[in-house]
């Protein structure tokens, strides 16, 4: 009987003890966490209306929230992301505070800090927050897409969104926090002995790890790859200024080491901010880069430029330039290997750098140094620091199969040494201003670059891609929501987008097989993943669609749906391109007819002969480059087309930077005749055959001209 007692007694005191544990703390709207707690397990939908009004709000010091199990979701999952808008959590003036775990997505900001030192953010998952849908296109870049981060002082940042965006958090650790798909990862402002360790921010449209007025931190073991935008393979590369690592305005004496900073617009963005702009006082100085893989930025593995910096020992391959240094000054670039690169190093106005120890291989020119004749009289920074391009140590390099191995023009007081050459076309190319270069033997071996390395941390993740992973600027596709990650399945053009048209097949590894096909005809009808087939229009036909189905491994979405192997997946490509020939005709203008000023003079202009003249199918002018030789502002331009559409309803897309008339069938019908950025107007358009007629001028600076027609 006693036994029999013992058992019900053990039995009763574990139902009590359950009941006594807690289950967790339920979130409810707009809930304040002043105290630890671990929050109940669950998917919680808590919408955000603003940035200042966060969906979980905590406060506190030495306050621990445990998320472990929680999704909070700020919006529907498959929405579109540039819909997103809030703040998933506020940590508001903590200290101590600690995040463990937890799923935070559908918001514009997935955790906003302020004024909260020694915050601990551990192992969230914040992908698929906010994103922008792009705008440039498979052929043509964008304008308004370019980013810019040159102020921040007021947070200016947050218009941009981020997983986390921490400002005034000294002695913050962020530490295997997983964010994909968003725009940026994380962005650190005015902040001191930050630790940003272990985390993927990855596939991004934006930045990585951002950093501003940032110092003493490190910045290590993290995968920042496919960071990109504004790039399109073959076309156009110009990354727009995304970046894996952004370090802006004062940002000194931060440690970046052990990363993968692959497939980025810039691998590395480093400029010293605008107060040296104005000043020629500061830098983002004494930074040290150690052992990063920055190869296959669209732009630059590293841009570190108006700074004094410390490069050892990185690996920098396939960009257009593996180092933009311009007016960089006391450095040492060391032990690095290039490979690949456009430019291996690009230096103007440098000053006081050594370049010794590193490995060239392949490219056109591995090492550029030189001055511009001249410098903007505006400009505070010439005002204030000599600019002149002077003071080089080459040595002890290797320079392998390269076409020019140094370049150097209007630059003093270079002296090289002990470098080897190996299949080099020419060692050696002096343009204007240069002083005589003489080969000669080192006095005494290179001593070693000595730099301060952080004690490494504990079970720290390697970063790096793997061998045999996918690799190189080839591999980069953006659409329309930023870079795609090859876990779905994908068709994209392979080359120009005229007929026929071949598609590519891309995703997990599987098998397609078409399903639909409206206007054209496909071969070959099924495949294997990857894979390509090419689309021919029917006679006549400028309106084309292909649907095909796809099945083969697991798949996660660009919305990050799991898929399971096996199930069938659609994917489709549709493109609209009604034939249309644009009779374009430019001209320059100048004080006297400037259009805004003079514009009766302005209309005089029109009505000479232009100076060239244009037949286009598509009209789209990216930049001012675009306009061709001679035309880099003060453009004016008129075009005159004719269309005719299928019935059905439709939208001429106007990109416009600068002024913009257009008439449609003789009424005006858009106006902003004005000195603007890269805007956009949509104006209604019926089928049926349709006049079109624009004016257009560019003043000075950025230039965007494009007319689209879209079935709405």
């Amino acid at each position: 009987m006693g036994s029999v007692w013992y058992l019900v007694t053990l039995a009763l005191a574990a139902v009590l003890g359950a009941a006594q544990t807690p289950p967790g703390l339920p979130l409810t709207p707009g809930i304040v966490l002043d105290r630890s707690a671990r929050i109940r397990p669950g998917t919680y939908r808590l919408p955000s209306s603003s940035i200042e009004r966060p969906a979980v709000i905590i406060r506190g010091e030495n306050v621990a929230i445990d998320l472990t199990g929680v999704t909070i979701e700020g919006a529907e999952p498959l929405a579109d992301p540039d819909t997103f808008g809030g703040t998933g959590i506020l940590v508001d003036g903590g200290r101590g505070v600690t995040i463990q775990g937890g799923t935070i997505r559908g918001f514009k900001v997935g955790i906003l800090a302020r004024r909260s030192p020694a915050l601990r953010l551990r192992g969230q998952d914040l992908s698929y927050n906010w994103k922008p849908r792009l705008r440039s296109s498979y052929e043509q870049e964008h304008q308004s897409d370019w980013l810019s981060f040159h102020q921040n002082e007021r947070d200016e940042w947050l218009r941009y969104g981020a997983a986390v965006y921490m400002t005034e958090s000294d002695d913050a650790l962020v530490d295997r926090v997983r964010a994909v798909q968003g725009m940026n990862g994380l962005m650190v402002t005015r902040s001191a002995r930050v630790t940003i360790s272990n985390n993927t921010f990855s596939w991004l449209s934006g930045v990585g790890v951002g950093l501003y007025r940032t110092t003493d931190s490190r910045i290590v073991h993290n995968r920042l790859d496919w960071c990109v935008r504004g790039y399109s393979h073959g076309f156009y590369f110009r990354g727009q200024d995304s970046t894996g690592l952004l370090m802006y305005e004062q940002s000194s004496r931060n440690f970046v080491g052990h990363n993968s900073i692959t497939h980025g617009g810039d691998g590395v963005f480093l400029w010293a901010g605008q107060s040296t702009m104005d000043t020629g006082q500061g830098g983002a100085n004494d930074n040290v880069f150690y052992d990063n893989d920055v190869s296959h930025a669209v732009a630059n593995g590293i841009e570190a430029t108006f700074s004094r910096n410390t490069i050892v020992g990185n690996r920098i391959d396939d960009s257009w330039h593996g180092i933009w240094g311009g007016y960089s000054f006391d450095s040492v670039i060391a032990d690095n290997t290039f490979a690949g690169n456009t430019e291996g190093m690009a230096i103007e106005h440098g000053q006081n750098i050594t370049i010794r120890g590193n490995t060239f291989s392949g490219g056109e020119t591995a090492i550029r140094l030189w001055s511009n004749a001249t410098q903007d009289p505006n400009w505070g920074y010439p005002k204030a620091r000599d600019t002149r391009s002077r003071d080089y140590v080459i040595a002890g390099n290797r320079f392998e199969s390269v076409a020019t191995a140094l370049n150097v023009m209007r630059t003093t007081g270079v002296r090289i040494a002990d470098n080897v050459h190996r299949g080099v076309e020419t060692p050696l190319r002096q343009g204007a201003a240069v002083e005589a270069l003489v080969e000669r033997a080192l006095d005494a071996p290179l001593a070693p670059v000595v730099f301060t390395r952080p004690a490494p941390l504990a079970d720290a993740i390697d970063a790096k891609l793997p061998a045999g992973a996918r690799r190189g600027r080839a591999t980069i596709i953006v659409d329309e929501w930023g870079p795609y990650d090859y876990r779905s399945p994908k068709l994209w053009p392979a080359g120009t987008l005229g007929w026929p048209l071949t598609l590519r097949v891309l995703g997990p590894p599987g098998s397609w097989t078409t399903t639909s096909i409206r206007g054209a005809t496909a071969a070959p009808s099924s495949g294997a993943v990857p894979g390509e087939l090419v689309v021919t229009p029917a006679s006549g036909a400028v309106d084309v669609a292909i649907e095909i189905e796809y099945r083969g491994q697991d798949v996660v979405t660009p919305r990050g749906q799991a898929i399971a192997a096996g199930q069938p997946i659609r994917v489709s490509y549709a493109r609209f391109d009604p034939p249309m020939a644009w009779g374009v005709k430019f001209w320059k203008f100048d004080r006297d007819s400037d259009p805004l000023t003079q514009p009766a003079a302005f209309t005089a202009l029109l009505a000479t002969a232009p100076i060239k003249t244009a037949t286009l199918s598509r009209l789209g002018f990216a930049n001012a480059r675009a306009f061709g030789d001679g035309f880099t502002e003060r453009i004016a331009v008129t075009a005159t087309g004719a269309v005719d559409l299928p019935s059905g309803q439709y939208e001429l897309l106007i990109t416009s930077d600068d002024g913009i008339r257009l008439w449609l069938d003789g009424r005006l019908v858009l106006q902003d005749w004005s000195i603007h950025g890269p805007k956009e107007d949509r104006v209604a358009l019926a089928g049926g055959r349709h006049q079109l007629r624009l004016e257009y001028f560019q003043n000075t600076g950025a230039a965007a001209l494009q007319v689209q027609i879209q079935r709405k």
